[in-house]
Parts: C-alpha cells; sequence; structure tokens
C-alpha cells in the first residue's frame, strides 16, 4: 500500500502542464534553468517553483557547474510515465459482451439521458 500511495504522490506532482514539458526536456538530457526559459513561456521564479516541487519529490537533482544549477531526470517512474504519456493511442477499448454476473445483456455504446 505504501508503494501504491508514493507512486499517486508521483502521479500528483508531476500532473502539471509546466512540469511534464520540464521533464521531457530533462529526459532528452541535463538543462539549467536559462535552457528551460527558451523552452517554456513562464518566468524564472516560477520554473524554480516547479524545480523546487520535482526535486522534494526525488523525482529530479542537479549538480552545480560554476554558476549554473545543471538539473537532469532522477526517477525511473517518471521516465517510463513520460513514455505511455507521449504514445499516441488511437480508439477505444472494446465494449463487454454482457455482463459477467447474469451473463445477459450487451453494451451498444449508448446510454439513455
Amino acid at each position: 500500500m505504501n508503494d501504491l500511495i508514493s507512486k499517486i504522490e508521483v502521479l500528483k506532482t508531476v500532473s502539471h502542464p509546466v512540469r511534464v514539458t520540464i521533464l521531457q526536456e530533462l529526459s532528452k538530457g541535463v538543462k539549467c534553468v536559462s535552457d528551460m526559459q527558451e523552452f517554456l513561456d513562464v518566468s524564472q521564479p516560477n520554473i524554480s517553483q516547479h524545480l523546487s516541487a520535482l526535486r522534494h519529490a526525488n523525482l529530479i537533482d542537479y549538480f552545480i557547474d560554476g554558476r549554473l544549477r545543471c538539473y537532469f531526470l532522477k526517477s525511473r517512474l517518471v521516465a517510463e510515465l513520460l513514455e505511455v504519456i507521449e504514445k499516441d493511442y488511437q480508439g477505444d477499448l472494446p465494449g463487454p459482451e454482457c455482463c459477467p454476473v447474469t451473463k445477459k445483456g450487451t453494451y451498444s455504446g449508448k446510454h439513455k439521458k
């Protein structure tokens, strides 16, 4: 159960479009804040807030190179989540043939209003 809760916390943390974009870029390689300002349409303080949240969740980390903080992706779970997000899924799953309990009825795909 504890592992499930930690995965849910990861989903909560990454459930912001700016954070997803940051993570997608970090999956391509190390970036500093000035790099991120080029592909994000948000202020530097806002970027720093998102980076702080991602670091606090242990999803990314950084090293210092002179005056720059160089961020990188740390979580394997996030790397795999990004792969799922970036896939192009076509269509819905098929509906059930019938009710598994009564073995009657069919799913027409339509509901009464």
